[in-house]
């Protein structure tokens, strides 16, 4: 499946988790690290292990789980509460590398065994940009294991790692460092073939400045997006489904292709076009027919 929205909700507020639950979010992210207060990381602990066995069965919306860091004695305590009621995948923070995500998949290997769960089938996304040792790291993912599915990365936490007073400009720009951990989760995703995941866009109430990121975002190569607030989930799913206009032309490239079999390069409106762009056009046309589907 296909997931252009991933919305964050506090693992502690049964009121937000049942809303989001009943909205367009692709997928929602229950989370137990930084919405939640450490007095109120039990009772969150609990609460998203019984909605995760509540929506056990066949669901449209995938269930996702921000469990703590490795390094926290909570991220254990995590794992063997919410693995038996079989979360589509996890989000892992300040991951410094490939290391983390082998230790958690050695984790994850011994508690579905004990809950009698298929093995690898709870899916990894990665936050691989909070920390300085994780910019270090972003090269090593493809050398992981295969429950990885995605990276993506983290203005906030990075900033706070560093002892940046932010991570933009005077015009609201990304500053060096941001954007090079933008760039490099891209180019690491491409190297470890997963999905490359846009970060959250803090401006709540704020439309056409989310509209703008999720319009950079997928055109530089960003296939979802996080969101912190439901309202950004509309115009987030949106900015991810391909247009009738990127529909019709990837068809037209295809049907070019396909009318030309052997050719490695075509024209086409005066542009010349090569098996990249038959691959993207492919792309285009099989998220939009799954999205058909979907409905």
């Amino acid at each position: 499946m296909t997931i252009r929205s991933l919305l964050f909700v506090p693992g502690d507020s049964e009121k937000k988790i049942a809303k989001a639950g009943s909205g367009p979010a692709d997928a929602l992210i229950l989370d137990l690290e930084d919405s939640v207060a450490p007095e109120r990381k039990a009772f969150a602990r609990g609460r998203v292990a019984e909605y995760l066995f509540a929506h056990s069965a066949a669901r449209a919306q995938k269930l996702w789980v921000r469990i703590n860091p490795l390094d926290t004695p909570e991220a254990l305590t995590d794992l063997a509460a919410i693995v038996r009621g079989r979360p589509d995948g996890l989000l892992l923070p300040k991951a410094s590398g490939a290391q983390d995500v082998v230790l958690l998949d050695h984790y994850l290997n011994a508690l579905e065994t004990r809950d009698g769960l298929p093995r690898g089938g709870i899916k990894v996304v990665v936050v691989a940009t909070e920390t300085g040792a994780a910019m270090f790291g972003l090269g090593t993912y493809s050398k992981s294991t295969p429950r990885l599915a995605g990276l993506t990365w983290g203005a906030e936490d990075l900033a706070a790692a560093v002892g940046a007073s932010s991570n933009s400009d005077a015009n609201g720009e990304l500053t060096l460092l941001f954007r090079m951990a933008r760039a490099l989760c891209l180019a690491a995703s491409a190297a470890a073939d997963v999905e490359p995941v846009d970060t959250a866009y803090m401006g709540i109430g704020d439309p056409q400045g989310l509209k703008k990121v999720c319009d950079e975002a997928r055109r530089d190569g960003f296939r979802s997006k996080m969101a912190i607030h439901p309202d950004q989930v509309e115009i987030i799913n949106a900015a991810f489904t391909p247009s009738d206009a990127e529909i019709a032309h990837a068809q037209r490239v295809c049907d070019l292709f396909a009318a030309n079999p052997g050719a490695g390069t075509l024209k086409l409106d005066g542009r010349m076009l090569d098996i990249p762009h038959l691959k993207q056009a492919r792309r285009v046309l099989a998220l939009a027919e799954e999205l058909r589907q979907r409905g």
